[in-house]
């Protein structure tokens, strides 16, 4: 190296650095992953109050905090099993009119609020949904916990985001964050909120917004091993794979699995529909669902509450093959009355059981058939953990990971793998959604057809129209000559109507009178505006 450029290699040092630099800090990064560290650690304490708050009104009617929801029911007469869910019903059906929505959140509001980045989740109706899942879970509603914690994390960092005066990435990457840490602080599992949070929230991976969400997701994971400690959610027995050629069946349970997963998803959507066509007042729905889920669980008390008790038992061989068969059908019925009834809740928890209960279920009929080349029913059972969960969520790769981190079993990775692809992989086939995106589907947002359409349905008129000025005299419009817009119509309604009539140019009227002319939009400027939207999504997905 000569003496020149020794004497240069400042200079080129910085010519390299500073660009790297000046854009890392012109995008508030550094605010970034501070705020990233504070939802993460908010949000694991509000995690952890979720869970203990459905411990304290278990206690109230069940006698116990713990998992052992099952064991506890056993030792209570019929009439108090019962009357568990019917008085969650009555509370959550006064509440549920304070609601927006009417509804409690759940990861579809989380993904329709990335999206659509202007829909904010409030923090009133996130805290009152939260409460109304904590009732619900608490007095027996079938139903899991993970999902209205992962709302309860997307809110909690949309309120802080908001107030932050962010731009659009950085927001979306926060709500992911919170995301990530709901994930981890609910599973102990922070290597599956980082992929949970890329793979279903942002719907793709980003350098720049990595590091605030893994540093949100270790935040939450930490704070929950304080709380909890550092055991995984399942014990599970020693299991290994006894051959090679074995993987016939385990992708044959993979098959098994998507059908479970798609009548799982069918029985939801139908107790929402039949629940939407009772013609009942509101708040009696959630007391009807009660009544249903108290008196089936009179009968098979496993299907109360989260259920990890009963996943633990399938994965210890503890419950014969016509008992989990039984409970196949039984929790899915019990899940979709509390769902489609209005209860809070998730699918995650139950997702696993019913995995847990096809996989052992497999694992004894496998046995019977093969017994010197098949693997213990315990190993089928976490396999189908992932397979049934990974297809109802649409997220193959952050629910394998889950599994790993729920049940410390790392060796399985392959057999594990395979089932969930080929789970994930004939559901899509078949059904083509995953539960959120069917949610999102009902509501009009169609994810699956890429970000132009949501793109389309993101953007208004409002954002790229002409308005006239202020002491421009008012314009009067005639509706039968020609179509107009309003402020509030969508850029893929006006680019239709652009298209239908040839128009170059059209009138945007007020919305109170829709004979004065406010602003015009031009065609030009509303391709400008969708052109514009997709290189900033493109950009976002690949920094």
């Amino acid at each position: 190296m000569t003496p020149e450029i020794i004497r240069q290699l400042p200079k080129i040092v910085h010519s390299w650095v500073a660009p790297n630099l000046h854009a890392f800090t012109g995008t508030r990064q550094p605010y970034v992953w501070l705020l990233a560290l504070i939802i993460g650690f908010g949000v694991a304490v509000a995690a952890i109050l979720f869970r203990e708050g459905i411990g304290f009104v278990q206690l109230l009617w069940l006698g116990t905090r713990s998992e052992h929801v099952y064991s506890a029911a056993l030792t209570l007469p019929w009439y108090w099993i019962m009357a568990g869910p019917v008085i969650g019903g009555l509370i959550v059906g006064g509440l549920l009119p304070l609601l927006t929505a009417r509804r409690t959140g759940a990861v579809a509001d989380v993904i329709e609020a990335r999206a659509l980045t202007g829909r904010r989740l409030h923090l009133r109706d996130g805290l009152l949904s939260s409460a109304v899942t904590v009732l619900s879970l608490g007095f027996g509603g079938s139903a899991g916990r993970e999902g209205p914690v992962v709302h309860l994390g997307a809110v909690l960092a949309t309120a802080l985001a908001w107030r932050a005066n962010l731009p659009e990435w950085c927001r979306r990457t926060l709500l992911a964050a919170g995301v990530a840490s709901a994930i981890s602080a609910s599973f102990n599992a922070p290597i599956a909120g980082v992929l949970f949070a890329h793979e279903v929230i942002l719907g793709h991976y980003a350098m720049r917004s990595f590091v605030p969400i893994v540093i949100a997701s270790t935040a939450g994971g930490v704070a929950s091993r304080l709380w909890f400690g550092d055991a995984a959610a399942f014990l599970i027995p020693h299991h290994q794979i006894t051959s090679f050629w074995e993987f016939p069946a385990f992708a044959l349970l993979g098959v098994t699995a998507a059908v479970v997963a798609i009548l799982f998803q069918l029985a939801l959507f139908l107790a929402d529909y039949l629940a939407r066509s009772l013609h009942i007042r509101y708040w009696l729905l959630p007391v009807l669902g009660g009544l249903a889920v108290g008196g089936i669980a009179v009968f098979f008390p496993q299907v109360l509450g989260v259920g990890y008790e009963v996943t633990d038992m399938a994965l210890w061989r503890k419950l014969p093959l016509l008992t989990m068969l039984t409970l196949i059908v039984v929790k899915t019925i019990a899940t979709a009355i509390t769902l489609g009834t209005r209860f809070g809740g998730g699918i995650f928890s139950p997702a696993l059981y019913l995995g847990a209960l096809t996989g052992g279920s497999f694992g004894i009929i496998a046995a019977s058939v093969f017994p010197e080349l098949a693997s213990s029913e315990g190993l089928y059972a976490i396999l189908g953990m992932g397979a049934v969960a990974g297809a109802v969520l649409g997220a193959p790769i952050s629910t394998t990971v889950i599994v790993f981190e729920l049940t410390g079993g790392y060796t399985l990775s392959i057999a594990l793998l395979l089932c969930v692809a080929v789970a994930h992989g004939i559901t899509q086939a078949i059904h083509g959604h995953s539960w959120f995106h069917w949610q999102l589907e009902t509501r009009g947002l169609f994810l699956q057809q890429g970000p132009h359409r949501a793109l389309g349905q993101n953007k208004r008129v409002m954002d790229f129209m002409d308005p006239l000025p202020d002491d421009a005299e008012p314009e009067g419009y005639d509706p039968d000559k020609s179509p107009s817009l309003k402020p509030t119509d969508t850029l893929e309604a006006a680019l239709r109507a652009f298209d239908k009539g040839g128009h170059n140019r059209l009138p945007v009227v007020d919305p109170r009178d829709e004979t004065r002319i406010i602003a015009w939009a031009t065609h030009i400027h509303a391709l400008r505006a969708y052109n514009r939207a997709l290189v900033q999504a493109s950009e976002e997905e690949h920094r």
